[in-house]
C-alpha cells in the first residue's frame, strides 16, 4: 500500500507568506492544508490530522502562541508544532518553546531551511524501529550493519560503523578516546594513542556532505553535531 503524503496544516494571516508556504511544501509533495486565522484551522482539525502545524505568531484575535497550547493540550506530544515569527528577541524563542512549540524559526526566512525543519519535524514524530539508527539521510542498519547516505551504502570498516554508531546514539553528547576505543573495541583492549582519531579521518572521507557532522572537541574528543 503506497504511504500517504504528510499533511500540514498552515495558519498565516499574510497571504504573501502563506502563499510561499504552501507552495514550497506543495513542491516538495506535502498535502497542505492553509488558513488565515486559528478559527477556521481549529475547524479543519475537527475533520482532518494533521501530520505538523505551522502557526504565525501574531494571528488575528487568537495568536498562535494561544493556537498552539490548545494543539498542545489537544494533541499532546503527536502533532509537532512550529511557530513562525518576526520576532527575533530570545525570551520570545523560549517563551514559544515552554509553551510547546518544536520548533521556532524567525522571519524573514530561506523556503530551504524552512522545508529542511519540515522534514526534520516528520522525522522526529515517526517512530524509529529499533533496528536503525537515522541523521536526516544518513542511516545505519544494527541488524544488517550496513550504512547508507540516502540509496547510496557506504563501505564502512567495522570500526568506522561501529564509532558511527555510538555517536549517531547519542547526538551532542561529547566522548572522550578512551570511552570511544572501550565502546567499540571492548574494555581489554590496550588503548593506541590516535586509533579513534584515524578511525575519525577515514570515516569522514566516507561521510562525504555528513563529514561535517562529527565535531572535534578540543582536548576532550568527538561529538555528533545534533540535528536542526
Amino acid at each position: 500500500m503506497a504511504t500517504l503524503p504528510a499533511h500540514i496544516l498552515v495558519v498565516e494571516d499574510e497571504a504573501d507568506v502563506r502563499e510561499l508556504l504552501v507552495i514550497h511544501l506543495k513542491r516538495e509533495g506535502y498535502t497542505v492544508s492553509a488558513f488565515e486565522n486559528a478559527e477556521e484551522s481549529l475547524d479543519a482539525l475537527k475533520k482532518v490530522k494533521f501530520d505538523v502545524a505551522v502557526l504565525d505568531w501574531m494571528l488575528p484575535q487568537m495568536t498562535g502562541l494561544d493556537l498552539c497550547k490548545i494543539l498542545r493540550t489537544k494533541f499532546g506530544p503527536k502533532l509537532p508544532i512550529m511557530i513562525l515569527t518576526a520576532r527575533a528577541d530570545t525570551m520570545d524563542k523560549v517563551l514559544g518553546l515552554e509553551i510547546g512549540a518544536d520548533d521556532y524559526l524567525t522571519k524573514p526566512f530561506e523556503p530551504r531551511e524552512f522545508v529542511a525543519r519540515i522534514r526534520a519535524l516528520l522525522r522526529r514524530s515517526q517512530p524509529n524501529p529499533s533496528n536503525e539508527l537515522t541523521y536526516h539521510e544518513l542511516r545505519l542498519n544494527l541488524e544488517t550493519k550496513k550504512s547508507f547516505i540516502g540509496a547510496h551504502e557506504l563501505a564502512l570498516t567495522p570500526n568506522e560503523y561501529k564509532l558511527l554508531a555510538e555517536l549517531l546514539k547519542k547526538p551532542g553528547v561529547t566522548f572522550d578516546r578512551e570511552t570511544l576505543i572501550e565502546l567499540i573495541q571492548g574494555p581489554n583492549v590496550a588503548v593506541v594513542d590516535r586509533t579513534i582519531d584515524t578511525t575519525i579521518l577515514g570515516l569522514r572521507k566516507k561521510l562525504g556532505q555528513y563529514s561535517e557532522v562529527i565535531e572535534t572537541v578540543r582536548g576532550f574528543g568527538y561529538r555528533l553535531k545534533e540535528a536542526p
